[in-house]
């Protein structure tokens, strides 16, 4: 069977390498840069780096939450107490249903 190319080994691992590589670039960047924080944490070394990872993870991890509340189970689509499967056909209008 013919994988996706997201989900080879090969292609894992350049993801991995890339995304590190770019972390590293962002607090080597940071030496050269001078930055002018808002707030007195926003100029500790590497804290720009250090959130965008904390955030990026914090929303993986939400969405995975989330979906387990709106996931729909595999044959919502094919059950016969949905109107369109009782009639065949396109769901119900507003005056059927009254």
């Amino acid at each position: 069977m013919n994988e996706h190319w997201l989900y080879r080994p090969r292609t894992l691992s350049r993801l991995r390498t890339w995304g590190v590589g770019l972390l590293v670039a962002v607090v080597v960047a940071e030496l050269f840069v001078t930055l002018h924080p808002h707030f007195g944490f926003a100029g500790w070394f590497a804290f720009n780096a250090v959130f965008a990872f904390v955030s990026c993870v914090a929303m993986v991890l939400s969405a995975r939450l989330l979906g387990r509340f709106v996931r729909r189970r595999d044959d919502y689509y094919d059950d016969d107490r949905l109107p369109a499967a009782r009639s065949g056909g396109a769901p119900a209008s507003d005056e059927e249903r009254a």
